[in-house]
């Protein structure tokens, strides 16, 4: 059962194989804050986090960074309109990226870099760089010379030839200082200060770094020369994390990555997610509107990662309806096994457990989450029956031990993909929830969310779905449907 992962640098699946053994240096080219976190985002942090609560599982050590491009011109720009500081604009939409991460129960990185915060190692691999004939300097700004480094191209397969200035979109050819370049393919790794703009003084003079140059600073600076799973979505492979190749290894003459990995596209009803098309979905909407985060985690997990995937109401529905069926099964142990004579610790699981191999074998094939999930709901869709059986015959078909194993097991695995459900707690003494009681509930979760409260909105919401009592939102406002005697 070896690992294999698909390595977007040598285009095939590879066993994985670390610098050293039984350790994992993980990377992932995090968000750049200027905006709320959409769907795109989402997908990509939860894909990551699961990789690395995967590798955890099977026994390695993870350590794993994610950045913040906190100097942009995007950044840049939504401080001038908000007539704020860059500053200001990146620590808000921090801020905000970890309560969305938080709802959607992504766990939180070893650490989160932030360019701003990287002055230092920046500016070092930039002097290295130069010195080696890789960068030169022009009227304050210092460019990376492509020519120079003969494997450009190699991860994206680009040629030369064929590349096209300013590919990234955050460069403007028509600049005047577009002009400074010697050649048209060459990338800005540090840019001269401009009037209204923050620099930072380096020995060219003041300015700030180039987008590509934090990465690699980053990853120098915190894992090494050389680290295991550079990772991000594939819009960043070109230029990117080509160029991230390009100035690391002319400094080092080692590998960056051993692996890189990419995840797909999010498209909204088949066309490609943008604020132009007027289908931008930022996390918070999507789960303020009621759709719960395991159901956005199902959503993401059960599509090959690197595929693209189509976000419609339908497919949010499907996926909500695959969760109440995970969910049912994952609280098993909470309403019937007492019943069944047996405690509620998850306990160690035999290593000989087929479901454990059968999950591992999916999953080790290029992270193959939606095979591991098979294995998730036919645990569930048996509990769900035995469930059933107990209820009306007072007795089940699987032995209760068994049945104790089967549900460690699915509690187990399903924490691995980030998918956990807790008994909610009952707060009438009744067996019900009076129709006052639930609008004091709907006033408590909306004060919540106004408060950004989030989490405790979600609690809120949670704890009535339990009793069966759904909440609709709308723009007149919340309303509730019993589903069911409560």
């Amino acid at each position: 059962m070896t690992l294999t992962l698909y390595n977007t640098l040598s285009r095939r699946q590879e066993p994985f194989e670390t610098v050293e053994p039984g350790k994992v240096k993980m990377y992932y080219c995090g968000v750049t804050v200027y905006d709320y976190c959409h769907l795109g985002h989402a997908r990509a942090c939860i894909v990551w986090d699961v990789v690395r609560r995967y590798l955890q599982f099977i026994g390695y050590e993870v350590r794993y960074i994610q950045n913040f491009t906190d100097i942009d011109d995007k950044i840049l720009n939504r401080a001038r309109q908000e007539h704020s500081s860059m500053e200001a604009v990146a620590d808000r939409f921090i801020k905000a990226y970890f309560e969305d991460m938080a709802r959607l129960e992504i766990k939180e990185a070893d650490e989160y870099p932030r360019a701003t915060h990287t002055m230092n190692g920046i500016q070092r691999l930039i002097h290295d760089l130069e010195n080696k004939g890789f960068a030169y300097p022009s009227d304050g700004d210092v460019y990376y010379a492509v020519r120079q480094f003969s494997e450009y191209g190699k991860l994206s397969g680009r040629r030369l030839e064929d590349m096209q200035a300013g590919a990234s979109g955050r460069v403007d050819v028509d600049d005047p200082e577009y002009q400074r370049k010697r050649d048209k393919v060459d990338f800005a790794l540090w840019k001269a200060a401009r009037p209204g703009e923050p620099a930072w003084e380096s020995p060219w003079g003041a300015g700030r770094p180039g987008w590509h140059i934090e990465c690699s600073a980053m990853v120098r600076d915190r894992l090494g020369d050389t680290i295991d799973i550079h990772t991000g979505g594939e819009d960043l492979i070109f230029p990117h994390h080509e160029n991230e190749i390009a100035q690391s290894e002319a400094v080092t003459g080692k590998p960056l990555a051993r692996y890189w990995l990419h995840n797909g596209m999010v498209k909204v009803d088949g066309n490609k997610m943008s604020k132009s098309l007027g289908n931008f979905t930022t996390i918070r909407d999507l789960l303020d509107r009621g759709v719960e985060p395991m159901a956005v985690r199902l959503f993401v997990l059960m599509a090959q990662y690197r595929t693209p995937i189509d976000f419609t109401d339908e497919a949010i529905a499907d996926k909500t309806n695959a969760w109440h069926t995970l969910k049912e099964g994952l609280l098993f142990g909470y309403e019937y096994g007492k019943k069944l004579g047996w405690g509620l610790g998850t306990g160690a699981i035999p290593v000989s457990n087929l479901y454990i191999k059968r999950f591992q074998e999916a999953v080790n094939d290029d992270f193959n989450f939606p095979g591991g999930l098979t294995v998730l709901f036919e645990l569930a869709k048996q509990l769900h029956r035995e469930g059933n059986i107990l209820v009306h015959q007072g007795k089940t078909e699987i032995p209760a031990d068994e049945l104790k194993i089967h549900w460690q097991t699915l509690v187990t695995l399903a924490k691995v993909l980030g998918l956990e459900a807790k008994p909610e707690v009952q707060t009438s003494a009744n067996n019900g929830l009076s129709d006052a009681e639930i609008e004091d509930l709907i006033e408590q979760r909306q004060a919540a969310r106004k408060a950004r409260n989030f989490a405790e909105a979600d609690r809120i919401r949670n704890q009535l779905q339990a009793q069966g009592i759904n909440l609709i939102d709308s723009a007149d406002g919340t309303r509730f449907v019993k589903t069911k005697n409560s």
